[in-house]
């Protein structure tokens, strides 16, 4: 169950960094995206990298109580 915890939180991670870049402008890849230069994916991208973040986090205390 870790396992599947760690993958969805690495998912989140980096879905949020490339939501975060294409928000941005410094990931406009694809050229056509809605969310190049989109400030609201900029902050979407934070929640999403900080929910990956507070899952390993919570994901660690329960290993360490087993």
């Amino acid at each position: 169950m870790a396992k599947v915890a760690y993958g969805l939180a690495a998912l989140l991670i980096l879905g949020g960094m490339v939501w975060m870049g294409q928000g941005s402008g410094y990931f406009p890849y694809p050229a056509e995206s809605f969310m190049i230069d989109q400030t609201p994916w900029i902050y979407w991208g934070a929640l999403a990298v900080a929910a990956g973040l507070v899952l390993i986090v919570v994901t660690r205390r329960n290993r360490s109580r087993s």
